[in-house]
């Protein structure tokens, strides 16, 4: 089977998204070993670690989205282990608010060899920010596409201890980072932050060229 391509629907369902396959026969313990695709993922489907509904798998709860987060460390999934390993310093580099080195680091995620990181669009671009910010959910609650003030912000991060400031990441394909700043203030995407009694919070604004193939990064306080 073809592990590159199992690698990257794991990226893609740590993600959130749905992986479309077809099933047609069960995985059953005592089986010899899977050696297909489908295989694999019917055996963890029986095992419980994957949903299959309307021809698609996800992970099906966030205690297993932490385990599969842990997994793609492991050194078996190859550039992306390394990716995820120095994503703490793309979170130190947002904490100092040093927009530029936030899209240095998203440029060369985006250049790696995962085919799934060549994007044209917003999806794909949460994509490379989810490697990027994975070990964040060491010292943060991620949640995506989440309702907030007047609309849905596409990632806030909620601080597990009190001297970390909330963060706030908008995403915007052929256009600006300054675009997604203001669409963070003025949809008030920090008011979920707010009523958890966080009151230091960084609006990051993440745009990328699709054109020039650029990133862009801005990173603000937000004031009361």
């Amino acid at each position: 089977y073809n592990i590159a391509q199992v690698r990257d629907d794991v990226v893609k369902m740590v993600n959130g998204n749905s992986i479309g396959i077809d099933i047609e026969e069960e995985y059953s313990a005592g089986q010899n070993p899977p050696n297909s695709r489908e295989d694999i993922y019917s055996a963890m489907i029986i095992y419980g670690l994957l949903s299959y509904s309307n021809g698609e798998v996800r992970v099906p709860n966030k205690e297993l989205m932490i385990e599969f987060q842990k997994a793609l460390k492991d050194d078996d999934f190859g550039y992306v282990a390394e990716l995820v390993r120095n994503s703490g310093e793309v979170l130190n580099a947002t904490l100092n608010k040093r927009g530029d080195t936030v899209a240095s680091y998203l440029h060369n995620i985006h250049n790696s060899e995962l085919p799934i990181l060549k994007y044209n669009d917003e999806n794909s671009l949460s994509c490379v920010v989810t490697l990027a910010y994975l070990s964040a959910r060491n010292k943060y609650k991620v949640e995506r596409e989440e309702k907030s003030g007047k609309g849905f912000v596409d990632f806030i991060f909620y601080p597990r201890r009190k001297n970390l400031p909330g963060i706030i990441i908008e995403l915007k394909a052929d256009k600006t980072p300054e675009e997604a700043i203001a669409q963070i203030k003025q949809k008030e995407y920090s008011e979920k932050l707010k009523k958890e009694n966080v009151s230091a919070i960084l609006a990051v604004g993440i745009s990328y060229d699709t054109a020039a193939k650029e990133h862009q990064c801005i990173i603000e306080e937000l004031c009361d």
